[in-house]
């Protein structure tokens, strides 16, 4: 499959401009086209203001800033786009007469291989489909706002779009960061389903009285633990997108009670805002109205979303949390609740709007039982399955449920004589990052360290079920990997990365050590001169330099990683797993780390002092001992004991890693442990007192 690599954006507005921005940025060159030079150059200067205030806040070097900018080429008229285009995304107006006007003009200015997409919010992708030339190389792409800086993209095939275009269209949007929902072509699509007629729910409160705007907001963010409410919202997005695509979804739906508020006509004939003002306290009788209608239809039309084979109830809830920033999903939401309580406030919204709840809705409350998610999903191509790990809300967090998933999964693998390679990626922008720290600072809390072994016990048997895995195991370490993510990495065979990938082991500087073969692998992968600098200082390691120290055993283009499965799938596993030295010794970083951590200074350097020969005052040697400096000393010590144990133990990984699980009573029962993982959730540095 060959990979997207130039882009076209129709429309230099809010939404076009953005997207322009963000696919930049992920280094495609980018057509930004209008219908006048003014427009390009608005869009141009929107971008340009974005951008500084991302080197203010030192997102982006000034430098980097200019090379983005490059790369965005302005363009005036549609006929002009580039006829060699690979993608071109249209971000105009949205109204159906002028998107088909875009694309009747796309269709003769470009090649046949160009694939066309509409940034639509609300209308029917196959209609547009319809209206273009190439309907099976032509897709909707809902960009939330701001599309720079939101992380969430339904990508919605129409009926006669090829499976080609749908993975090419997939890949463009991972290599963006994004966090991918594919679903059907239905009024509204996921999130603005259930998200538009909660606006508009809020609007209809309003009107009968039942609260005012400041009261509605408050009682939502409460029941929804969110930051702002319907009417904040609707101010911040503009109340005329809001009539809009609720008018939209009563039409296409036939569903009177999404008709646009009185209230909200009104306020956009006038031109205004909504008035909200401070005065946020509500009694307990309307607090109760407002919380429960609200909450019911959300839950009544999310079970539609999920009856109608829209998504999965896990992108709905995705779809909640990456694009509204929701703490929590729908589903979760019922869940916290109690089903039999989520049902019946589903059902008093239903009757009010007049449709019918899914039958499985009432089946899975009658039994007890709340919804069950899975986060582990699995594609197979040819020998080559692809397991995702998606909880990119969590950043791909392993937690129970993730890690036991993942088990049965390479299980099924393992087993399966069709799979020739097994490859791990994580949805979104992260591959994995980490353990889930809420669940150790709540068992430390709890005084349950059993609960803290099992679950580390556990995520030892499936690193090695990849370890031990007759396949070939390759982790896509495509972006961030940090502690178990790194851990779980360097269990598979091959290692693939690019330029956006970033790894790092925290343990140390958080009251621990990492407990899932970080202090075992590691060392036999570059050796423990290398192995120290990574773990013991948690030094941040980019692309380049783990593909020198051999933590990435490729180092590709974004665009080059597909292709460079497929070879490994047919190269098959690696020589030597285990070279026990970097990659590159020449390396700077890994010359000196050979020099600065090796044995003859590790009790000095354990101690506080620089050894001798190197100037504490050098920049690197600085790091270096600041870095340490703010270890927890106990996790410090620990983690130069087992390094060393690697060394010691050779060959015998198992008994590296039973070292690893014999010692986590020890380090989890400290004080510091529980201040370093604490002071982590709670975004603080921690006072270590050695305990």
């Amino acid at each position: 499959m060959k990979p997207i690599e130039t882009v076209a954006i129709v429309g230099a507005g809010n939404m076009g401009s953005g997207i322009a921005q963000k696919t930049a940025q992920e280094q495609f060159p980018v057509q930004m086209v209008d219908r006048e030079e003014q427009w390009v150059e608005r869009g141009q200067n929107t971008i340009a203001k974005l951008l500084g205030e991302a080197v203010e806040r030192r997102i982006f070097s000034e430098a980097q800033v200019e090379e983005i900018q490059a790369r965005i080429t302005g363009v005036v008229g549609v006929e002009n786009v580039a006829a060699d285009t690979d993608l071109v995304i249209e971000a105009v107006f949205e109204d159906f007469d002028i998107k088909t006007a875009v694309f009747n003009t796309l269709d003769e200015a470009c090649d046949e291989k160009t694939i066309l997409a509409s940034n639509t919010s609300s209308l029917s992708v196959n209609a547009l489909a319809e209206a273009t030339a190439r309907p099976d190389r032509f897709v909707g792409l809902h960009f939330f706002y701001h599309p720079a800086k939101n992380r969430l993209v339904e990508v919605i095939p129409s009926e006669l779009s090829s499976e080609e275009t749908i993975a090419r269209v997939e890949q463009y949007c991972k290599m963006l960061g994004k966090v991918v929902i594919v679903c059907k072509d239905r009024p509204g699509f996921v999130v603005n389903r259930f998200f538009v007629p909660w606006l508009n729910e809020a609007c209809l409160l309003l009107e009968e009285g039942v609260g005012t705007t400041a009261q509605i907001d408050a009682v939502a963010c409460a029941a929804f633990d969110i930051g702002m409410g319907p009417f904040a919202l609707m101010n911040l997005t503009g109340p005329p997108i809001a009539l809009h695509s609720t008018n939209y979804l009563a039409e296409q739906l036939d569903t009177p009670r999404y008709s646009g508020a009185k209230s909200l006509q009104e306020l956009v004939d006038a031109g205004e805002m909504w008035d909200i003002d401070e005065n946020t306290e509500c009694d307990e009788e309307a607090a109760k109205i407002i919380s429960e209608r609200l909450l019911g239809q959300v839950f009544a039309v999310s079970a539609q979303i999920v009856a109608e084979e829209i998504c999965s109830m896990e992108d709905v809830d995705r779809g909640a949390k990456v694009g509204l920033r929701w703490m929590n999903g729908p589903f979760e939401i019922m869940n916290a609740l109690g089903l039999d309580e989520a049902h019946r406030m589903a059902s008093a919204y239903a009757e009010i709007a007049e449709f019918d709840l899914p039958p499985f809705f009432a089946m899975k409350a009658e039994s007890g039982h709340g919804w069950e998610f899975n986060f582990v999903d699995v594609v197979q191509t040819g020998g080559v399955a692809t397991v995702r790990l998606n909880r990119p809300e969590a950043m791909n967090a392993l937690n129970e449920t993730l890690v036991a998933q993942l088990g049965a999964v390479l299980d099924d693998l393992n087993s399966d004589s069709s799979v020739t390679t097994i490859a791990l990626e994580g949805a979104g922008k992260a591959f994995v990052a980490g353990a889930d720290v809420k669940f150790f600072v709540d068992k430390i809390r709890a005084n349950s360290f059993p609960d803290i072994y099992e679950f580390t016990a556990n995520g030892h048997d499936v690193l090695n079920k990849l370890e031990n895995s007759p396949k070939t195991t390759i982790a896509l370490t495509t972006g961030l990997a940090l502690g178990g993510g790194l851990e779980l990495a360097l269990a598979c065979d091959h290692r693939v990365g690019t330029r956006r990938s970033q790894f790092r082991f925290p343990e140390t500087s958080i009251g621990i050590y990492p407990g899932l073969g970080g202090t075992q692998r590691t060392v036999r992968i570059c050796g423990v001169e290398a192995a120290r600098w990574a773990v013991l200082a948690g030094n941040f390691v980019d692309s380049k330099t783990a593909h020198a120290l051999g933590i990435l055993t490729h180092l590709v283009e974004p665009a080059e990683v597909g292709a460079t499965v497929e070879a490994i799938d047919k190269t098959g596993k690696p020589a030597n797993k285990y070279p026990g030295q970097p990659k590159n010794p020449e390396h700077p970083v890994s010359a000196f780390a050979n020099a600065f951590y090796n044995d003859a200074n590790m009790a000095g350097l354990l101690a506080g002092s620089c050894p001798d020969g190197f100037d504490a005052e050098d920049r690197n040697v600085g790091r270096q001992l600041k870095s340490l400096s703010r270890t927890a000393p106990i996790a410090l010590r620990m983690a130069s004991e087992l390094l060393d144990s690697a060394v010691e133990t050779g060959d015998n990984l198992d008994a590296g890693l039973a070292l690893e699980l014999s010692n986590l009573e020890d380090i989890f029962g400290t004080s510091d442990a529980l201040e370093g993982l604490s002071a982590l959730i709670e975004g603080r540095r921690p006072t270590y007192t050695n305990g």
